[in-house]
């Protein structure tokens, strides 16, 4: 009997994945999943990203289990094992014969019928489900379970975080990062981006939500985020019409940080797929809007979001531009938005294929780019604006010393230091030297870090 539809569409995008063709966020919304019922492809979901979550501790038992070394397992038998053991010991719903039966269908299906009997093996000799690994307060983990938890993250980004002095919160640098590297096992909230509704309008649109199955409610901080507590709103008509689109609740707090004034002339460099420029239109009403990026294709996305988004009295111009260069402008900007590209160590609950991708060197490699970037839009700015420096990165190479390093070179440019009182809601996540920053592990969010630069005074 061939393995489970959920069960080899979950196969077919972990491969891709791994061999670097994607991100799993994508592939679990294209071609792959659509023609799976609800539950199935709600299983394929869950042991896709369960597996990138826990990839690092999968490893580890299937070499306690196997005695043999991972890393000399063909690359479709050990995504096979790691879709076995995660189902085993985390789905505590899923029957172990289903899990194994299919795993060995799943090798047969691979053309890797020789090893069919040696994950057979393996996965009947995996133990029970983890309990402990539920909703649970990372101090209820136990030894095991932190040892466990400290192994779903690569151990040169573990001791990296490990060494630092974190500015939030009174936790030491190794409790802190075993904090992050929890919170990266967890499956983040659904928050929604509903720029497009204002009023009463959104009063109306939870009501219309709950009588959909979904429940939903106001963020802590976000004025135009809802956080969905249940229910499945890519189901639901406004998801289906765009009154609503998935953003997280740090991204949209992020734009809300550029606070133009209507008339004005905004420019959101690196801005596909669009989200941040949605906001700042609707923030905005009138005025002029520039919404530039690299990527051709991501511009394709960012003109339909923008162009179902953008309010009428809004003149939107949508660009290709390399940001790492001088750009083509003679106009100077009242505010602009650089949040550049990272190395997402912010959003890896959101994105866990990236901590199997990145690579150290690669931090200091970003921070040289992001420099760039900052070089080219600074010009740009004019006197008495404002440019919001962002990056969902938790890296101080990615940050503050790329800010430290463009103000030291570029005197005329201040840190705005006092954003606590232009935005007393966002005070619990302003630092000492003003700096907006968010992390998963407190604030419930991805972990964004973001400075307002001032030209003049």
């Amino acid at each position: 009997m061939p393995a489970s539809p959920s069960r080899i569409a979950a196969y077919r995008v972990l491969l891709s994945v791994t061999q670097g063709e994607a991100f799993a966020v994508d592939l679990l919304q294209g071609r792959e999943l659509e023609p799976l019922s609800d539950p199935d492809r709600r299983l394929a979901t869950a042991i896709v990203m369960g597996v990138l979550r826990w990839r690092g501790e999968l490893d580890y038992q299937i070499e306690q289990i196997s005695g043999r070394e991972f890393g000399r397992l063909d690359l479709e038998v050990a995504t096979i094992l790691r879709m076995g053991v995660y189902q085993i010991r985390f789905l505590q719903k899923v029957p172990k014969p289903a899990a194994v039966n299919d795993s060995v269908e799943l090798v047969k299906m691979a053309r890797k019928r020789s090893a069919a009997g040696f994950v057979n093996a393996v996965l009947r000799k995996c133990g029970p489900p983890e309990a402990h690994f539920g909703d649970v307060p990372v101090e209820d983990l136990g030894k095991e379970g932190r040892e466990a938890v400290q192994r779903a993250i690569p151990p040169w980004l573990f001791a990296r975080w490990a060494a630092r002095r974190w500015p939030q919160a009174g936790y030491s640098g190794p409790e802190t990062a075993l904090r992050l590297a929890w919170a990266s096992t967890r499956v983040p909230p659904t928050t929604l981006n509903a720029t497009a509704v204002s009023g009463a309008e959104r009063t109306a649109l939870v009501e219309e939500l709950a009588r959909e199955g979904v429940s939903a409610a106001d963020c802590e901080f976000g004025r135009f985020a809802l956080s969905v507590r249940s229910g499945n709103v890519l189901s639901s008509r406004a998801y289906r019409e765009g009154r609503v689109a998935i953003q997280d609740e740090a991204s949209q707090l992020v734009a809300e940080l550029v606070s133009p004034e209507p008339g004005q002339r905004v420019l959101d460099l690196c801005a596909a797929p669009g989200m941040k420029a949605a906001v700042l239109a609707a923030r905005m009403r009138d005025g002029e809007l520039v919404a530039s990026d690299s990527s051709p294709t991501r511009l394709q996305t960012l003109k339909r979001l923008l162009t179902a988004r953008t309010p009428a009295g809004i003149r939107l111009h949508v660009l290709r531009l390399d940001a790492t260069r001088p750009l083509p402008f003679r106009r100077c900007f009242d505010h602009i938005l650089l949040d550049a590209p990272c190395s997402g160590t912010g959003t890896l609950a959101r994105n866990p294929e990236i901590k199997w991708r990145l690579r150290e060197r690669d931090i200091a490699r970003q921070g040289e780019m992001q420099r760039a970037m900052l070089e080219s839009a600074l010009p740009m700015l004019a006197p008495g604006g404002r440019l919001v420096y962002a990056t969902c990165s938790l890296e101080p190479e990615e940050n503050a010393q790329v800010v430290d390093a463009i103000l030291r070179e570029h005197p005329e440019f201040r840190r705005v230091t006092d954003l606590a009182r232009d935005f007393p809601n966002l005070a619990p996540l302003i630092d000492g030297q003003g700096n907006f920053r968010t992390r998963p592990d407190l604030h419930g969010m991805d972990g964004f870090c973001a400075t307002v630069l001032a030209r003049g005074d």
